[in-house]
């Protein structure tokens, strides 16, 4: 019996590592999500406004209360040998901040925040959510920028629960840092 490519394809179980991740050209963004690799194409223009918004009112705050530290994509997140992630915006408290290495940071950061496009919100909603709950992110946020929402996820024991949906005229509130108030009117203006 002769094996198409076809067939050797659809058998094959390759799996990506950090070491193939670091081989990648680095003109393109890319993540390892339970080896799997995938490319992260560049986010439309709503994305980085809101993204914009959002980053500089959560680094506002955490400077300002010396809470510890603001970072953003591509920032690569080693969770394992096989999660390899660039969450949008990021956040360690000063407490361990000793995780971020001079080219990652090699465990879980306290705060992930992803806002969602068309080509990557199956994965955010999903596949990331799992593998952020797995590694002991304390909080994630999921930022629709269609629907001007944002869900605060909060880990226990069998995963993320929800802390909450704010909507664009609400105030979100977190959970980990419970002094920011976040006006979502201007995060989604």
């Amino acid at each position: 019996m002769v094996v198409t490519s076809k067939t050797a394809m659809k058998n094959a179980n390759v799996r990506f590592n950090y070491d193939d991740y670091r081989q990648l050209p680095e003109d393109k963004r890319y993540e390892i999500l339970d080896g799997e690799l995938y490319m992260v194409p560049a986010p439309n223009i709503r994305h980085q406004r809101v993204f914009r918004e959002l980053f500089q009112a959560l680094l506002n705050h955490v400077q300002e209360q010396a809470l510890g530290e603001v970072l953003s994509a591509p920032c690569d997140v080693l969770l394992s040998n096989e999660d390899v992630l660039q969450p949008d915006i990021l956040f360690v408290g000063k407490e361990r901040l000793g995780i971020i290495g001079d080219a990652n940071i090699p465990g879980a950061p306290d705060l992930v925040i992803e806002i969602l496009s068309p080509a990557t919100r199956q994965r955010d909603l999903t596949i990331k959510r799992k593998i952020y709950a797995r590694y002991g992110v304390q909080e994630y946020w999921i930022v629709d920028p269609e629907a001007s929402t944002v869900e605060v996820l909060a880990l226990h024991d069998s995963g993320y629960v929800s802390a909450g949906v704010c909507r664009e005229s609400d105030h979100l509130a977190s959970p980990l840092l419970p002094q920011l108030d976040l006006s979502l009117r201007e995060i989604f203006a």
